[in-house]
């Protein structure tokens, strides 16, 4: 009988901590909210019939990077990884081998993330259908095709450590900067780099070329920053892709598709309240009025093929047509997004909030480079706009 009941004892045991060891359902929603607040998706599905199984090209100023598989494949995948495994590579970057990421996955930003956060993700994407899909070598230049190069990269500008809160702060502000300056990786895109890939963190938030666009301002700049949205406006632009001041498009339409328009609306509403509350950076750049004669062939060009839709006053349909006075994307002292948007059109981002659709033609066969300048220069300097000149050699870059 007593080893009957010894028996019984060591059953109840192990089971009992096998059953401690499996996340709890609510921990894996966790993990869904912060795989979904962290965008993971985006970078992580090449085929969208096979979620986060890696493979997709993430090109970079060095060359071109293949996100790597995380479901729970454990030849291939992160299946056989332990949980001191998937911490150390989300805030330290470096693989179970001991050898480093590239900082295209964002550790510098995933650093300031709590453990139980950590955890959190990985249970989550751990119900995820396991996939075999070998990660892909890089294709980076020399030197830094070499993973040891990064041990130097780290040593000059990754400083990990998690956010400390503020405490003179609300706490929906230090919400907000947890998940602006940690898991949602906002600098990653929309702060300039130095010529090493590293933040510029003097200038934060100020702006980024990403992709052919340009990130725009998250700081309270006036013409070119936030300082005209409101927290609602804010809210509005990261829930639906649009509000009544500008549209998403380019890069920020898909992190609104597959991250904010998924979050609650707690996080989002705290992420408006930080970018809200931050200062403004560097001036913005001063401007000189275009030449009368180049107002005049844009504004030609303009009524030809924009008032249409944006009206002669360029008030637009917001929500539908993106309106032109004060919008802080056009606005922006980079016009790389200003001209793909021109040159290639654009469609309205569709979310369960704004499903409405709209859409504008491409104009690159249409407009030459001098056009195209004209009546960029036209939109970005009228209705009390003030934005610097943009040449048609800078169109004929964009072309290309």
């Amino acid at each position: 009988m007593r080893a009957i009941l010894v028996c019984l004892v060591l059953c109840s045991a192990i089971a009992g901590t096998a059953a401690a060891s499996e996340p709890s359902p609510e921990t894996i929603a966790r993990g869904k909210a912060l795989v979904e607040a962290g965008d993971c998706a985006s970078c992580h599905t090449a085929d969208p019939a096979k979620p986060f199984a890696g493979g997709k090209r993430i090109d970079t100023p060095f060359g071109g990077i293949y996100a790597p598989n995380l479901t729970p494949d454990r030849e291939t995948g992160i299946g056989g990884w332990t949980d001191a495994d998937f911490t150390r590579a989300l805030r330290f970057g470096i693989a179970p081998d001991g050898s480093n990421y590239y900082p295209a996955f964002p550790y510098p930003y995933f650093s300031k993330m709590t453990k139980d956060d950590t955890l959190a993700i990985r249970a989550y994407l751990g119900t995820q259908a396991p996939v075999t899909n070998r990660n892909k070598p890089t294709e980076l230049r020399w030197p830094l095709n070499y993973r040891v190069m990064m041990r130097a990269w780290n040593w000059l500008f990754f400083k990990p450590g998690l956010f400390e809160p503020d405490q003179f702060k609300t706490a929906a502000w230090n919400r907000g900067g947890y998940l602006v300056n940690g898991l949602g990786h906002c600098g990653a895109c929309h702060t300039p780099k130095n010529w090493l890939g590293a933040d510029k963190k003097e200038l934060a938030f100020s702006g980024s070329p990403i992709d052919g666009w340009f990130a725009p301002r998250l700081d309270g700049a006036a013409r070119s920053g936030l300082k005209s949205w409101s927290v609602d406006d804010i809210v509005e632009y990261l829930q639906s892709g649009r509000n009544a001041r500008s549209h998403a498009g380019g890069p920020m339409a898909e992190v609104v598709v597959n991250s904010t328009s998924k979050m609650s609306d707690a996080d989002v509403r705290a992420i408006a309240v930080y970018l809200k509350g931050l200062s403004p950076g560097p001036p913005e750049p001063a401007v000189t009025p275009p030449p009368d004669s180049e107002m005049k062939a844009g504004q030609a060009i303009y009524a030809r093929a924009c008032i249409a839709c944006h009206e002669a006053d360029g008030s637009s349909a917001p929500r539908i047509y993106p309106p032109l006075p004060g919008n802080a994307l056009l606005l922006s002292a980079d016009p790389a997004s200003t001209l793909r948007v021109i040159l290639d059109g654009a469609q309205t981002v569709t979310t369960p909030r704004a499903p409405n659709t709209g859409s504008m033609p491409a104009y690159a066969k249409q407009l030459s480079d001098e056009q195209v300048a004209a009546v960029t220069n036209y939109i970005r300097n009228s209705w009390g706009n003030a934005a610097p000149l943009v040449t048609p050699a800078q169109v004929a870059k964009a072309r290309r």
